[in-house]
């Protein structure tokens, strides 16, 4: 293979690679660049971006895992078939989605050059790569960047530690369309969204993602299947939404009470939800001597209620 060149798995057109950054293009065998032919005109480099949190999957394996984790259905038995990718890079998870006949599979890229590689490996994504921040596109454009869409789609990814929470917090914000999430996390991050109460790593995120889905921590990935290697290890989780469609309290009250009680985390709830008046009849409940960690997704929903309703009309 010329020097300066990847090596490359021949599946899906993905080219896994090491250094940056490195012509992503299959060059003709004998080729050996020259001060005037390094960059032929098919070549679309991509350099992992700091900025951007970019840590490229390079491993097949791992990436067919969590492709396949995704089942298709949501809870009420119910199928999808919109699947969107956030950040596919250069597309080292996306050929396995595109592999399966029961997903339409769209991606949202940021990057420039993901987006001009994308469009020049994977001809089967014509008209489906937004190039777009997640972050900030309005949610009636997703998963098509059809205006006004209310169809149901799944989110899956390897999140850039950076923005994964806030990737999660858009998803609540969407929680009706979106019946699954599969990603790959900070694994210090994946433990807290998975973490039962009763521990220091169970925490706001915890809960709000619990209040909605069932999420489970499937597998633990070593850094050096990334490009780079990112200091710490990752997390992979599934989260597939339950049957509610209401938590059976004021959600805006529920925020507020969740967000109050672990932003003062070692304090009790009696100390920490102090700002918020507690009625007398959230005072009288013995919820308020625990810390926010203690508390299940159903008691901070039954503490609400007591800090929504009158003194005394609330029996705990």
């Amino acid at each position: 293979m010329p020097p300066g060149y990847s090596n490359e798995y021949n599946c899906g057109k993905a080219v896994i690679y090491s250094g940056s950054p490195v012509p992503l293009h299959r060059p003709q065998w004998g080729f050996k660049p020259t001060a005037s032919a390094v960059k032929p005109p098919d070549t679309v480099y991509v350099k992992p971006k700091k900025e951007l949190g970019q840590h490229f999957l390079k491993d097949l394996d791992i990436a067919q895992r969590i492709a396949g984790l995704l089942t298709g259905h949501v809870g009420s038995g119910e199928s999808y078939k919109e699947v969107l990718e956030i950040g596919p890079g250069t597309g080292v998870l996306t050929q396995f989605l595109l592999k399966n006949p029961a997903f339409n599979t769209y991606v949202i890229e940021i990057d420039r050059e993901s987006v001009d590689y994308l469009k020049l490996h994977f001809p089967a994504l014509e008209g489906r790569i937004l190039a777009a921040d997640f972050l900030n596109i309005r949610p009636d454009l997703l998963p098509a960047k059809q205006p006004g869409s209310t169809s149901n789609f799944a989110v899956i990814g390897n999140f850039p530690y950076n923005i994964s929470s806030q990737i999660l917090f858009k998803v609540l914000d969407m929680r009706d369309r979106v019946p699954e999430v599969v990603g790959m996390f900070q694994r210090e991050v994946a433990q807290r969204i998975a973490s039962a109460p009763g521990n220091k790593d169970y925490g706001i995120l915890s809960v709000f993602m619990q209040a909605w889905y069932d999420v489970r921590y499937e597998f633990t990935v070593d850094p050096d299947v990334f490009n780079p290697p990112p200091k710490v290890h990752s997390g992979v989780l599934s989260c597939r939404r339950n049957n509610k469609t209401d938590l059976g309290c004021d959600e805006r009250k529920f925020t507020q009470v969740v967000k109050h009680g672990f932003g003062q985390r070692r304090k009790t709830l009696r100390n920490a939800l102090k700002p918020l008046n507690p009625p007398e009849a959230a005072l009288d409940s013995p919820f308020m001597d625990k810390r926010a960690e203690q508390l299940s997704v159903g008691e901070f929903v039954t503490l609400t209620l007591a800090m929504t309703g009158p003194p005394g009309d609330i029996e705990l």
